[in-house]
């Protein structure tokens, strides 16, 4: 079953004279327990396509489904609640709270969502010690390197549990050995708790480890290279 499904999606922008089609007749399901890697040059629309999975952009055509529900048509109240219990979003850029502490950075979902500060930290801290910052739970982002802000939020984006993961870039700061865990730890995320999960990257070993990986290109969607992909990571070993 399908977690999350794009039907016949399109998003164009207005850049001057010029109409830029982002997104142009995606479809696109991931199901439950599945890790789909998408990649693609710059400005391939990959981006674009994550925040209309999420909800955060409405589609100038097409639907947008989650566990059932056609984005498009819910209400601002309903889409954050959707956004803060359905969806674990990481951004390419870790975009913490400053002076505030590594826990309550990604307790943040949980509390916003009515939950006491007791029990949001005590969510978020397993996530901070699976990502090896157990020993920095009480540091502010301006005490963290950037690869460290970038695993807080990472655990704040998988505090909560939610049943689907969108992962734009998230190792982009982390060096590859790190790169490679966070990626290996969404794919068992996925199969462990049956959380689907669509990452955007640049890294062809990242890419490789997904179930599935798509080319975005010119705001279309290519399938059949995971293979090629899994043979390049191969030869480089």
């Amino acid at each position: 079953m399908s977690l999350l499904e794009l039907e016949a999606v399109v998003k164009r922008y207005r850049a001057g004279a010029e109409t830029v089609h982002a997104v142009e007749g995606v479809d696109l399901a991931v199901g439950a327990g599945e890790m789909v890697a998408l990649h693609g040059p710059s400005g391939s629309g990959k981006t674009t396509l994550l925040l209309l999975a999420a909800g955060l952009l409405r589609p100038d055509a097409g639907r947008v489904r989650c566990a059932g529900l056609e984005l498009g048509a819910l209400a601002d109240a309903e889409l954050s609640r959707h956004l803060r219990r359905g969806v674990g979003f990481v951004h390419q850029s870790a975009q913490l709270m400053p002076r505030v502490s590594a826990l309550e950075n990604a307790a943040v979902k949980p509390l916003l969502d009515g939950i006491g500060p007791r029990r949001a930290r005590a969510l978020a801290e397993p996530w901070l010690v699976r990502l090896g910052l157990g020993g920095l739970l009480e540091r502010t982002p301006e005490q963290l390197s950037g690869g460290e802000r970038q695993r807080v939020a990472i655990a704040r984006a998988l505090t909560g549990d939610p049943p689907l993961v969108l992962a734009d870039e998230p190792t982009g700061s982390l060096d590859s050995r790190r790169s490679l865990e966070i990626v290996q730890l969404l794919g068992e995320l996925a199969a462990e708790r049956g959380v689907a999960v669509l990452l955007v990257t640049h890294d062809v070993e990242a890419a490789a480890l997904a179930d599935r990986a798509l080319a975005l290109r010119d705001g279309r969607l290519c399938e059949g290279e995971l293979a090629e992909l899994r043979a390049e990571r191969a030869g480089a070993v």
